[in-house]
């Protein structure tokens, strides 16, 4: 047997059943809600109980009370945490139905992808102000980025390589960077955490 080509097997007829990908959506969307849902718990236990203890107080660097606290925190209105908990049952869904078997068409995918681009811009900007405005880091806010960055890169370049979104040009171009999508994220979060590194300088001692 000879060893499979990535760029060919993301190139292949889309009526194979996307397993890798369905299972994909379904973690990732797992792992964001999880995130979402532990913010909204503590806050929740916070208004309660005003002299809870969040989980997520570390220090004064590591802190989820201080981003909560923000008006960042809820940008719309209502906490932010609350569109995590809904939105993130959306890849969740994709993934379960593509692991049943289940077609979309392109338009889905289309509003599909422009959700979860829509969700990367949102924490790309949480993370800005986090770092550089409230000068504050919440580990359940860092999880929801952990989860939606690769969503978004491996889901635009699946798309783009299986020609679900489009054809021509752009599967050809998927297909050449899929293989590769794993630096595009490494490198995603690589500016996290360099950005991290310059802003707060004593961090790692603090939690050493």
């Amino acid at each position: 047997m000879t060893a499979l080509d990535p760029a060919s097997v993301a190139t292949a007829a889309p009526a194979r059943r996307p397993w890798l990908m369905g299972a994909f959506l379904l973690l990732t969307g797992a792992v964001g809600w999880w995130g979402a849902m532990a913010l909204i718990t503590e806050r929740v236990a916070k208004l309660i109980d005003p002299q809870h203890v969040l989980n997520c107080d570390i220090n004064p660097l590591v802190s989820c009370g201080s981003v909560m606290e923000s008006w960042q925190a809820s940008l719309l209105g209502f906490p932010n945490p609350l569109l995590g908990v809904a939105g993130f049952v959306a890849p969740m869904a994709v993934g379960v139905a593509l692991l049943a078997g289940a077609r979309f068409a392109r338009w889905f995918w289309a509003l599909f992808l422009a959700g979860v681009a829509g969700a990367w811009v949102f924490v790309t900007w949480l993370f800005t102000q986090s770092v550089y405005e409230i000068g504050a880091l919440c580990p359940w806010c860092m999880l929801v980025w952990a989860a939606v960055i690769p969503l978004f890169w491996w889901l635009l370049a699946w798309l783009l390589a299986t020609g679900r979104l489009t054809g021509g040009a752009g599967r050809r171009v998927g297909a050449a960077v899929l293989p590769f999508t794993w630096a595009i994220v490494v490198v995603n979060y690589a500016v996290i955490v360099l950005a991290i590194i310059v802003q707060f300088p004593t961090l790692l001692p603090r939690l050493l």
